[in-house]
């Protein structure tokens, strides 16, 4: 603060004569010192943001957080004759929570109507955030269940985990949940619907093998944008996912045109070409869904913003839905559509993007779209496992490149070997959906309202049972997959 004892002048000037009458004092600013507009000395001061750049407060922010000290230091805390008028709190959108240090972090503040989001923005931000790759294992796990039983089951799962969904939205006011392969008997690049005999081709599938080479290649591509420190670039390209997802249908709807449908129904007992319509595997189809309808992380954030809050429910129904159609749509035509014969459904494959050569056009552009949505969201999620890891640790999200270095080396090594000892996309999913389902989809919610009612007096048996019984489910959607 600047030196105010040095100053020949009262920066306080009362108004009238305050000896004579000693009640509460009009005070104003002497408007001759040039230096009222301004009563103290604005420090450097920084703000500490989220992606790890330093950037500066304005003046204007700084001074209004000093002029709120300067009013508490006029009286005692208890003494609200001398307030801070309107004119310096700030405004919502320039709220910082100051340290003792001279930093700054600013708050993501939010009034009504700022920064909030129409019902059909958030319905299609929900349906995009929830469509995931676990969309390219629908058509393997509809075989593995059966047609019939697996349609049942994506539109069961649909329901049980809008409803888990439904729980977590409300009682957003009590809980905080934080984030966070094939089957064999085909060559690794062969298609179960075209065989290349061509050399030139062969040379290709060669150096282009999904399990012996590309994981290697994806090193080169991937270690260096793990090792940026600011991952607001790749939050820029978040708009592919909801095109790679369009484009998708567009593959399956083109190849379902072409190909026609191909159906036999037995409902137990298969045949050469067809797999019958119910099937004891079908919980690696609830692990792979478990994983696809999982949104419940997250869905607080996405609804939050919602312009009218009163239509959460609703909105959050709606993106519910469409997701069901979408994987159904996926689903169906994929499945229905692979030419049996000459080929068993047996064939399709856990990503069925692999059931198409290398040659393909479509499916290429296909999985060229994938490629930058992962490249998007992969160094996003090292980043977030940096920050959690290495700050914690070190204090620091980037202590040194080295650090970093090390760091990120570790994690794509950990997808290297996945991908090169057990490329399978289809129980990857299944495993990691049924295990994080079980706790952010079924117990973590049904526990929480079991315990909400419990406290208001209002827990019956029947609501305990039945969100019991939830929780059971998801137990059980675990415990299986190892024994299928």
């Amino acid at each position: 603060m600047a030196n105010m004892d040095s100053d020949s002048r009262h920066l306080l000037i009362p108004e009238g004569n305050h000896e004579i009458n000693p009640g509460p004092m009009n005070i104003q600013f002497d408007s001759s010192d040039i230096r009222s507009k301004r009563p103290f000395y604005i420090e450097p001061t920084n703000i500490v943001s989220v992606n790890d750049v330093i950037q500066r407060v304005s003046d204007h922010a700084s001074a209004m957080n000093k002029r709120i000290h300067y009013y508490s230091r006029l009286t005692a805390p208890a003494d609200r004759a001398l307030i801070a008028p309107d004119h310096v709190v700030p405004a919502p959108e320039e709220c910082y929570v100051y340290s003792p240090l001279g930093s700054a972090y600013k708050l993501q503040c939010y009034t009504e109507g700022y920064g909030k989001n129409t019902s059909l923005v958030t319905i299609f931000m929900i349906w995009n955030t929830m469509l995931g790759t676990s969309i390219l294992s629908i058509p393997w796990g509809i075989k593995q269940a059966g047609f019939t039983t697996g349609m049942c089951v994506i539109m069961l799962m649909g329901l049980l985990t809008l409803y888990c969904c439904y729980r977590v939205v409300k009682s957003r006011s009590m809980i905080l949940i934080c984030p966070s392969a094939r089957s064999g008997g085909h060559p690794d690049n062969g298609s179960v619907i075209f065989y290349a005999s061509n050399s030139e081709l062969q040379q290709f599938e060669k150096w282009w093998n999904k399990s012996k080479t590309v994981p290697f290649y994806l090193i080169g591509l991937l270690l260096p944008l793990l090792n940026f420190k600011s991952p607001s670039f790749f939050s820029k390209f978040n708009i592919l996912g909801t095109v790679s997802v369009l484009y998708l249908i567009f593959l399956v709807t083109w190849k379902a045109i072409h190909l026609g449908f191909h159906l036999e129904f037995h409902w137990f007992t298969p045949t050469e070409f067809f797999v019958p319509e119910i099937r004891f595997q079908f919980p690696q189809l609830t692990g792979v869904l478990t994983l696809a309808f999982f949104i419940h992380n997250c869905i607080i954030t996405l609804l939050k913003n919602n312009k009218n809050q009163e239509n959460n429910v609703r909105d959050l129904s709606i993106a519910y839905m469409l997701v069901t159609l979408t994987y159904l749509y996926i689903g169906v035509l994929v499945f229905a559509s692979f030419p049996s014969p000459p080929l068993s459904k047996d064939c399709i494959e856990q990503n069925f993007l692999d059931n198409f050569p290398s040659s393909d056009i479509l499916s290429f552009i296909a999985r060229i779209f994938l490629l930058f949505q992962m490249m998007t969201v992969y160094p996003l999620l090292g980043y977030l496992a940096r920050v959690q890891l290495l700050g914690h640790v070190f204090g620091d999200v980037y202590p040194s490149i080295f650090h970093v270095l090390i760091f990120n080396l570790f994690i794509v090594g950990a997808g290297v070997i996945m991908a090169c000892f057990y490329p399978n996309i289809g129980g990857i999913i299944r495993y990691s959906g049924a295990a994080c389902g079980l706790a952010f989809v079924f117990i973590y919610p049904s526990l929480i309202y079991i315990i909400s009612l419990h406290q208001e007096d209002r827990l019956t048996w029947p609501k305990l049972i039945f969100h019991v019984f939830i929780i059971i489910l998801g137990l059980a959607n675990l415990i299986v997959q190892f024994f299928m």
